[in-house]
């Protein structure tokens, strides 16, 4: 247990680690009772943490840093062909931020999305339970992007306001469309909405060069990596 400022910092008992199937992981959390608000966490995503509902935390593994905080400096982006053409190819898309609230849409979508694409992970069943603790928090600045083609909801970004940036804290989407690069596109839509805002970063989460499922990180140049509490430019 360690305290920053007002808020108390703990740490779990070994688990399970969810990227790397040889190794344990341990995670540091924020105190769930502490009068979290958007601008602490927005201090603290420059330090690697994340949200998960009303939960802010990030891994603490002895003797392993293969969880890699990222993120995406707008400024400097410049989309490959393949993304300039995913861009292109989707303009028919509506996008629309909404406030949270609870949808059967949404959710319909999401456990459809989880079923489909995570059933090996710990998301897997999918419920309405799970969906409001994963996704929604009491304290956090937050919109659900939605993402339709002639009314179809094909996208939902749930996404963070940061005082310097935007946070991607999880996006699901129609999983049987296959030629739309859906994922790609709800990122590309997140930087220019960054642009727009004047802000500087958006905030992808956790890297694992050893998770196939996490290589789409990578595709976004340039990338910061938040190495040894210091963000650098991903070679």
């Amino acid at each position: 247990m360690s305290s920053g400022g007002n808020i108390t910092f703990f740490t779990t008992a070994a688990h399970a680690c969810s990227y790397l199937d040889d190794r344990q992981a341990v995670t540091l959390f924020a105190d769930p009772e502490a009068d979290m608000t958007a601008p602490i966490y927005s201090q603290l995503s420059d330090l690697g943490f994340r949200r998960s509902g009303n939960y802010v935390y990030r891994p603490q593994c002895q003797g392993c840093s293969a969880c890699i905080s990222v993120r995406i400096p707008v400024a400097d982006f410049h989309p490959r062909r393949e993304q300039r053409r995913c861009w292109q190819r989707n303009q028919d898309i509506t996008v629309a931020p909404v406030p949270v609230q609870w949808s059967e849409e949404h959710y319909a979508l999401y456990a459809r999305y989880i079923s489909a694409r995570h059933r090996e992970g710990d998301m897997y069943p999918p419920s309405p339970r799970q969906y409001r603790e994963f996704l929604t928090s009491d304290w956090s600045d937050t919109e659900l992007v939605e993402f339709r083609l002639n009314g179809q909801l094909l996208i939902v970004a749930v996404t963070d306001s940061l005082e310097n940036g935007l946070s991607a804290v999880y996006t699901f989407y129609d999983p049987e469309i296959n030629t739309r690069s859906l994922g790609t596109f709800a990122i590309l839509w997140q930087i220019e909405a960054c642009r727009a805002k004047g802000l500087r970063s958006l905030y992808l989460g956790y890297w694992v060069r050893q998770a196939q499922r996490m290589r789409y990180k990578t595709q976004f140049r340039p990338l910061e990596l938040l190495i040894e509490n210091e963000w650098l430019l991903a070679r």
